[in-house]
């Protein structure tokens, strides 16, 4: 059987249904969604997370094209751009939003049905993600040896699974150290639990502790994802990946950043946005306030760790150093990987 979250957002007849990853694993509570809008709300809210947010994009564009299919074709196309533009903005630096609704958009402009072009489009764009995924997994778990412990930061949800799933496959044994990831906790909640669910010995520490950890020669690698890598070798990913990976690069440990594939979009740091959410949700855990009125927060949600500090990005296409990314997508790699 799957680990929960790996079949956390499903298309009904009339909505998509989201897991609500604010209350897992304590509850397993559905938020049901029957717009692309209020897609985007729950995507912002944070209902959703790590790879859910592309699942719910690709369903959402369909809810979206159920809405307007009644349109001439023009105005229903139209209306499908502004629902995506919409979705993208919902959590903007992470680009599977964005890949998301392409691969519903390029379906739809094939001129066929509105709706069954998106409901193709988004069914193909699930498959791929998927298949790309399991593809990162296998070349992540060909890097780790066996025995391995591996320190990890918010890291949830498809790149995960199928990294473990590829260690257990190679019958090695690998054990994980996951940070708690502040304010929403996701290493606690998601990373953790989803570990536990697939049988592999895992430990959680406080957000505080990593460099502790690293410094005592308690993990042999640094690995995360990455929600967004440039084409200079910039890891972007949830706020603590810089501080985790200068540790790591401080005691000679390797962190190595998964990406199914590094942006052509964003060339340097510079190109990618970095959300920036409301303050006041570092001042509460769990819906528990954890400081008075009188203190300011401050939430960056992502970092960018700068290429000197990571030693591996690893691909659906396989692991590349940062500074060669650019052979990604290169006509070798194309023609080869292309179906």
């Amino acid at each position: 059987m799957s680990p929960t979250l790996d079949r956390s957002v499903r298309l009904t007849e009339d909505a998509v249904i989201i897991l609500d990853r604010r209350r897992f694993p304590f509850e397993r509570v559905w938020v049901r969604c029957a717009t692309a809008e209020e897609v985007a709300v729950a995507i912002e809210d944070m209902v959703t997370q790590s790879s859910g947010p592309y699942y719910a994009a690709l369903y959402a564009m369909v809810l979206a094209a159920r809405a307007h299919a009644h349109l001439p074709a023009a105005a229903a196309r139209a209306a499908l751009g502004t629902a995506g533009d919409r979705l993208i903005a919902s959590r903007p630096t992470n680009n599977h939003l964005r890949k998301a609704v392409a691969a519903v958009l390029a379906e739809v402009d094939s001129g066929d049905d509105l709706v069954a072009a998106a409901t193709r489009g988004a069914e193909a764009g699930d498959a791929r993600y998927r298949a790309d995924s399991r593809a990162l997994g296998e070349h992540s778990a060909a890097l780790l040896p066996d025995g391995a412990r591996v320190l990890t930061h918010c890291w949830a949800d498809a790149y995960l699974i199928e990294t473990v799933a590829a260690v257990q496959r190679a019958g090695k044994d690998v054990s994980f150290v996951c940070t708690e990831t502040r304010p929403y906790l996701q290493g606690a909640r998601l990373t953790a639990e989803t570990l536990a669910e697939m049988g592999v010995d895992t430990t959680l520490i406080t957000d505080g502790m990593g460099a502790s950890v690293l410094s005592a020669g308690m993990v042999d690698v640094l690995l995360t994802a990455a929600d967004r890598v440039t084409m200079d070798g910039h890891v972007v990913n949830k706020v603590g990946t810089l501080g985790l990976a200068v540790a790591a690069h401080a005691f000679g440990v390797p962190f190595l950043a998964q990406v199914q594939a590094p942006d052509l979009a964003a060339r340097t740091a510079a190109d990618v946005p970095i959300e920036h959410r409301d303050g006041e949700e570092v001042k509460h855990t769990l819906g528990a306030r954890t400081a008075s009125a009188r203190v300011r927060g401050f939430y960056p949600a992502f970092d960018v760790t700068p290429p000197r500090f990571v030693r591996t990005v690893v691909t659906d296409r396989g692991p590349f150093a940062p500074d060669a990314l650019a052979a990604y997508h290169s006509a070798v790699y194309n023609r080869r990987e292309q179906p």
